[in-house]
């Protein structure tokens, strides 16, 4: 192998590498954005679950002062036919 031949395969070499080096990159930004994205949306779902949690303890304490407060039993409930 001449010297010119020896130095074209290394320039071609490198060119390929660089490629593959760019082509790595470009992923690497594009995953590096989907996480960024994911990780937004995952702590909006925390947070709306926060906040729905919270919304039924509230209710069932709600439920709950209303059963207290007004002598509610379900034994007094009429029946669904009178």
């Amino acid at each position: 192998m001449t010297k010119d031949d020896s130095l074209t395969h290394h320039q071609t070499r490198l060119d390929e590498l660089e490629s593959r080096i760019a082509y790595q990159e470009h992923w690497l930004d594009s995953l590096d954005r989907a996480v960024a994205t994911q990780e937004k949306r995952l702590a909006q779902l925390e947070r709306l679950s926060e906040l729905m949690q919270q919304r039924l303890r509230d209710q069932q304490r709600a439920m709950q002062d209303d059963d207290h407060g007004a002598g509610f039993r379900p034994e007094d409930e009429v029946p669904p036919h009178y």
